[in-house]
C-alpha cells in the first residue's frame, strides 16, 4: 500500500472507508519496545527501500521508533534477521550471506557490483 510519504510498503495499512480513520504501521504495532507511530515517520523510514532491494521470503524486519537525544525528534531503527538461518543481518539491503551463498548466480552479481563500485 502507498504510504503518506508516497512509497510502497506492505507493512503500512490505511482504511478511510465509511467514516473510518485508520492509519498504522504493522511493524511498529507488533513491537512493544517502540514509541507510537505517526504518519510523518514514513518519510524517513528505510523499510520500503529494503523491501524493494531484498524480496527474500525469509527476511524478518523489526522497526523501532525512539526519541533522539534530549527527546527532540524521532529516530527509526530497522533490525533485520534471516528466519531460515537465524542470523542478524548487518546490511538488510543485501540480505543473508548464507542464503546468498546458496545461489551462485547472485554471488557473481555481487562480485561484479563490488568491482564497479570500487572504480
Amino acid at each position: 500500500m502507498r504510504t503518506p510519504a508516497g512509497k510502497d510498503c506492505r507493512h503500512y495499512f490505511q482504511d478511510f472507508h465509511r467514516g473510518k480513520n485508520v492509519q498504522e504501521c504493522r511493524l511498529i504495532k507488533d513491537n512493544p519496545n517502540s514509541r507510537h507511530w505517526k504518519p510523518a515517520d514514513c518519510s524517513t523510514c528505510l523499510v520500503p527501500g529494503i523491501l524493494l532491494a531484498n524480496a527474500s521470503p525469509t527476511l524478518t524486519l523489526t522497526l523501532t521508533v525512539s526519541a533522539k537525544m534530549l527527546g527532540m525528534g524521532r529516530q527509526l531503527k530497522v533490525n533485520a534477521e534471516c528466519s531460515r538461518h537465524h542470523v542478524f543481518l548487518d546490511d538488510p539491503f543485501i540480505g543473508c550471506p548464507e542464503c546468498n551463498a546458496e545461489r551462485p548466480g547472485l554471488d557473481a552479481f555481487l562480485n561484479a557490483l563490488e568491482e564497479t563500485s570500487g572504480e
